[in-house]
């Protein structure tokens, strides 16, 4: 169910600020392509971090301030659309252009909702940069960080990414070794298998709306 897989990831997501702190919206499509990738996670996490140390609304759970930094500072450097096609596995090809586009919609809404407290979970944890390299020429690469908080042991968390155009997204985090993305297709092909992949969309919309209701 994917209740049962919610429930799996909440269990880290006070860890995972960096999901959200690690990426941020650049000045220009120029200087996203020419910043290496781990450069890149670095001076955005940081960067974040600073407004969430300094933003006392975000830290008391602010969600409407929490969900603008999000959209504003995250949501341009994800690749949604792969992240679902990733989730869903062979069943992406069993779905139409709109169902796609319908899907990708909801699935965002959902990683956004659920991991939109994270930030509000910041307690003081630093982040660690692990020795990064990258082959010339690469055009997928991981970025491998830390979580470190007092009296806890590190929290491995690594970055998928991809070159675009456009410039280095984030397809995949991966969490103690666990693909955050991939953590869904068990529920998702399920869905698919005895609903289809309009039963899909249905139940993500509806898992939306719950969300959507709990943060009144």
């Amino acid at each position: 169910m994917l209740f049962a897989c919610l429930k799996t990831v909440s269990t880290v997501v006070k860890s995972l600020f960096a999901i959200f702190a690690g990426l941020v919206l650049f000045c220009s499509s120029a200087l996203a392509q020419a910043e290496a990738p781990d450069v890149m996670v670095k001076r955005v996490t940081e960067d974040v971090l600073s407004i969430v140390r300094q933003d006392k609304d975000i830290q008391s759970g602010n969600t409407k301030k929490v969900l603008e930094l999000v959209e504003a500072k995250v949501l341009p450097n994800f690749n949604f659309q792969r992240m679902t096609a990733l989730a869903m596995g062979r069943d992406w090809k069993k779905a139409s252009a709109e169902q796609k586009k319908q899907l990708v919609d909801e699935f965002k809404t959902l990683l956004v909702r659920t991991y939109s407290n994270a930030l509000t979970g910041y307690k003081n944890q630093t982040v660690r940069y692990k020795p990064f390299k990258m082959q010339d020429g690469a055009d997928d690469v991981v970025v491998k960080t830390e979580v470190v908080q007092s009296g806890s042991k590190p929290i491995q968390l690594d970055y998928s990414l991809e070159k675009r155009s456009d410039g280095w997204k984030v397809y995949d985090v991966i969490v103690a070794g666990v693909s955050l993305v991939t953590n869904y297709r068990d529920t998702f092909n399920q869905e698919v298998r005895t609903n289809g992949v309009d039963g899909l969309i249905q139940m993500l919309a509806s898992k939306n709306k719950q969300l959507e209701s709990a943060k009144k």
